[in-house]
């Protein structure tokens, strides 16, 4: 794939897409973290592409415009982590340290270490979370894997294997729960129907305020970056 830039304050970046399914020129912003993607028919040319993103330059910019605005993760910034708000600060060490309001990341590439550790976390917390509910339904899933995924907070395989975001690491310690007891709840149920809903309120409870709060705030999880670059700016 390759990329063009709509030059400005902030310069848009859009990648091109090609696809031989594709029919006509179709741009995507996602709701997740703003990216903006221009898919190509196979016999047009990017010049014809990058004629069409001038074009629509404006709807581009309001779209984005309404997106959350993306935070790149520094020493100062206060993020929410295991239910808790933490200043990110610079520690020594080689280990990320948890203290009174605070974590402390040593260097170098400290955000990327900082990242790590919310991955190690979230997959300590998801795990002792699906261990606990599989174990009330006496079942047993396969596998659990974590990923940055833009579409799901979880998924369960057919074969049991238990699939999550990291990132609901960043969200209320309820939130997670809901989510891996949703998961779980597959391996008893593989589909939304009433009894599936039945098992996930059986093994968490009311689930209604952790599932509006996904609907409404989850999609800002996804604007903490710690690569040092916003993307689209």
């Amino acid at each position: 794939m390759s990329e063009l830039s709509l030059p400005g304050d902030p310069e848009v970046r859009v990648t091109l897409r090609r696809s031989a399914r594709a029919r006509r020129l179709s741009l995507r912003i996602s709701s997740l973290d703003g990216r903006v993607t221009l898919t190509l028919p196979k016999r047009v040319s990017e010049r014809e592409g990058r004629a069409f993103v001038l074009e629509k330059e404006d709807w581009i910019r309001a779209h984005l415009a309404k997106q959350p605005e993306q935070i790149i993760v520094a020493p100062g910034t206060r993020l929410p982590v295991d239910g808790d708000i933490l200043e990110v600060r610079t520690g020594t060490g080689r280990r990320v340290l948890r203290e009174e309001g605070a974590l402390r990341v040593p260097g170098p590439a400290p955000m990327r270490r900082l990242e790590r550790y919310l991955r190690e976390l979230a997959r300590d917390r998801l795990a002792s979370a699906s261990d606990a509910y599989a174990g009330r339904l006496g079942q047993k899933y396969t596998s659990l894997t974590l990923r940055d995924t833009r579409s799901r907070w979880g998924s369960c395989s057919s074969a049991g294997g238990l699939m999550y975001s990291w990132r609901l690491i960043l969200a209320p310690t309820e939130v997670l729960h809901y989510v891996a007891a949703h998961e779980v709840a597959h391996l008893e149920e593989m589909n939304h129907s009433r009894a599936f809903w039945n098992v996930v309120e059986r093994l968490y409870g009311d689930y209604a305020a952790p599932r509006r709060w996904l609907q409404a705030e989850g999609n800002a999880l996804h604007r903490y970056r710690f690569d040092g670059q916003i993307e689209n700016d």
